[in-house]
């Protein structure tokens, strides 16, 4: 590796680790920013409201795509990147010093859901255009190593965000840090942008990039040739649904899902949650250069498909060995002492309040709501019509009760009677409020977090090579960016949102990997089936 191409790689990929560190400060501080902007809601809507805001910044990815795509196809990879950081880089600053719902109301979230909005459109025009940088300036058949430094970037970016809040959170305490200190990561981020605008200005303009403008070879019309034209368009479809998707879903499940699983179903506290994830990385993210550099020698196919039905397999018993290892009180608990909603089915809801303003009245609303609120999985029986909802815990049974028609007074006595008789048989049954410290097995846990880490790299380690490669130079930019970005920004954004609905609707906290584990599958499917190796490719053969 030369001089120039070290300097291409570090270069591209400082620069878009900060921007990752920037877009992830959200995700590993979502608990906390529920509480400070969605403080209007209960607290189960306020977490999902608060993990919808964090996935409207991946709604918006692919939309960032076809906007810089385009840019990076016309004007040039250099100069997109300019503006993507800048954009960034403002968009996290604002958030470190913007008010809270206490302070100006709703006008707090719907500021904070513009600013992730911007994030997410910067971010999508960010990624392809570090990996097409690389892939331009790397030798044939050195591009999945060179190209997996960028892929290092999204998990050193997650690792630099949770090294700097638990600084902060050891520096200032955990009470300061929830009041005002969880802004001090946002607002420290403005260095990292000016940094990487000095970076990105000493940076040269891709060599294939430059030849192609220099023979007059541009196009003036990337997104038409990009999508309007089958001969591209299956590709791009085929990137999307037989690598991305499954990808994506592995890349989250692997490192944010796991964190939320840990600190919310599990109850372990957030700073030791933190630490245990962010060794996991350390020891995991080398394996992006191994399996990417394996890519130039085996194929990119074949070590992606692998990864995906790696995690089909087993993320049932891994999640499951999860439990045991960090909360071996609540497993041992759940084994022993089940429980079970027994309640007619015609009134249960499906309980997702965004607005706050929906009241859940029913016997059965009211005791998912309250084992909701103290994250114990149950499991769900049918009564007769009309009869009220029982909470069976372990031998214990507690009846329901419906707030209809009960005045205000009436209502908060029947709500503290039943929280109190809730709360002392889950206690009696073993049930832990948080994971005990002491009897968390941090070997066990870093043990399996490293594994899941390491599904990652399988997946993601080879993926920007094989993008690169599928497209020609006058499209690439644009071609790889959007099934990448559909894939990792709808696909794989939207996994804890979309996983915690599925828990808070089951009940089972386990269900939320069903979604994972059916979109991996069929990507390593259709991928085995339809996706055409690409590591020989010659890249500037077909333009």
């Amino acid at each position: 590796m030369t001089a120039e191409e070290k300097k291409v790689i570090f270069a591209s990929s400082l620069g878009t680790v900060f921007e990752w560190y920037d877009f992830y400060l959200y995700g590993s501080l979502a608990a906390i920013i529920a509480k400070q902007f969605f403080s209007g809601l209960d607290a189960g809507s306020a977490f999902i409201f608060a993990l919808l805001a964090f996935a409207a910044g991946f709604i918006v990815r692919p939309f960032g795509a076809i906007v810089f795509g385009r840019l990076g196809d016309m004007i040039g990879r250099k100069y997109t990147f300019l503006v993507t950081i800048l954009i960034m880089g403002l968009s996290t600053f604002i958030v470190g010093v913007l008010p809270t719902y206490a302070s100006i109301g709703v006008a707090a979230p719907i500021i904070l859901i513009g600013l992730r909005l911007l994030q997410g459109l910067a971010l999508g025009g960010e990624y392809g255009g570090a990996a097409t940088y690389v892939a331009e300036h790397a030798p044939h058949g050195k591009r999945g190593a060179y190209t997996a430094w960028i892929q290092t970037t999204a998990t050193l970016g997650l690792f630099l965000s949770l090294m700097v809040i638990l600084g902060t959170r050891t520096a200032i305490g955990e009470a300061a840090f929830a009041d005002w200190g969880w802004r001090i990561p946002f607002i420290v981020s403005i260095a990292l942008l000016a940094i990487s605008v000095w970076i990105r200005l000493s940076m040269n303009e891709s060599p294939a990039f430059q030849k192609m403008k220099a023979e007059g070879k541009t196009s003036k019309a990337p997104l038409t040739e990009s999508f309007g034209q089958w001969k591209n368009l299956k590709i791009v479809i085929l990137a999307l649904v037989g690598l991305t998707a499954g990808q994506a879903v592995v890349w989250y499940s692997g490192q944010f899902y796991a964190l939320f699983f840990l600190t919310q179903a599990l109850k372990v506290d957030g700073a030791t949650a933190n630490i245990l994830v962010a060794l996991s990385l350390v020891i995991g993210t080398p394996f992006f250069i191994v399996f990417g550099s394996l890519s130039d020698k085996i194929g990119r196919k074949p070590i992606i498909m692998a990864g995906c039905l790696l995690a089909a397999i087993t993320y049932f018993p891994v999640f499951g060995a999860l439990t045991k290892a960090a909360n071996p009180d609540l497993a041992a608990a759940q084994a022993k002492n089940k429980v079970v909603v027994t309640a007619d089915p015609g009134e249960c809801s499906f309980q997702f309040n965004p607005t706050g303003t929906v009241k859940f009245t029913s016997s059965c609303d009211i005791a998912k709501q309250v084992l909701a609120g103290a994250s114990v999985s149950y499991e769900n029986a049918e009564a007769a019509a009309g009869t009220p909802a029982t909470i069976k815990i372990g031998e214990t049974v507690i009846t329901g009760y419906s707030s209809k028609g009960l005045s205000g007074d009436e209502a908060k006595k029947k709500d503290g009677e039943f929280k109190k008789s809730v709360a002392d048989a889950l206690k009696a049954a073993g049930y832990p409020t948080k994971a005990d410290p002491k009897k968390v097995d941090t070997f066990m846990v870093t043990l399996i977090l490293t594994y899941l880490v390491i599904l990652v790299t399988m997946v993601y380690g080879p993926i920007a090579a094989m993008l690169v490669e599928l497209f020609p130079t006058r499209i690439r930019y644009t071609s790889m960016s959007l099934p990448y970005h559909i894939g990792n920004g709808w696909f794989g954004g939207l996994l804890p949102t979309t996983a915690f609905a599925i828990v808070a609707q089951t009940g089972n906290m386990y269900n939320g990997l069903w979604y994972p584990i059916i979109i991996a599958a069929a990507t390593f499917v259709i991928g085995t089936l339809f996706v055409k190796e690409t590591k020989d490719v010659d890249i500037y053969a077909r333009d």
